[in-house]
């Protein structure tokens, strides 16, 4: 009997606030999320000159100066968002390298070799 006392007063509260969005748990939610992550990246950034010993999701590597960090921004934010921006930022890196570079280390040919000229006999 109480069990079914219970049940009815989780129902009766979920159907007076189904309609409410707590957008300030939202939003908070999200700014700490974001604020682990800007952590944790100015992080690799600043430490980027150590040898990277962890590992993250996506392949990425980390040193262990920025494990805390990583921790944080992993308690805070979704697995689903930590993946998206550790992909991002692994992206971004990647192009960051190419544009650096200015295209001096490119790989295999330039021009595609031509077939010889004159007949063979």
């Amino acid at each position: 009997m109480a069990a079914a006392a219970a049940a009815a007063a989780v129902e009766s509260y979920a159907s007076t606030k189904a309609d409410k969005i707590e957008t300030d748990v939202l939003l908070k939610a999200r700014e700490a999320c974001y604020k682990g992550r800007d952590a944790f990246y100015a992080c690799l950034d600043n430490e980027s000159n150590k040898k990277p010993t962890e590992i993250a999701s996506v392949g990425l590597l980390y040193p262990i100066e920025c494990k805390k960090s990583r921790q944080d921004f992993v308690n805070h934010c979704r697995a689903s968002w930590v993946k998206h921006f550790d992909r991002l930022y692994c992206k971004n890196k990647r192009v960051q390298r190419l544009l650096d570079d200015g295209g001096q280390t490119r790989r295999g040919p330039l021009s595609l070799p031509q077939p010889a000229s004159g007949s063979s006999t």
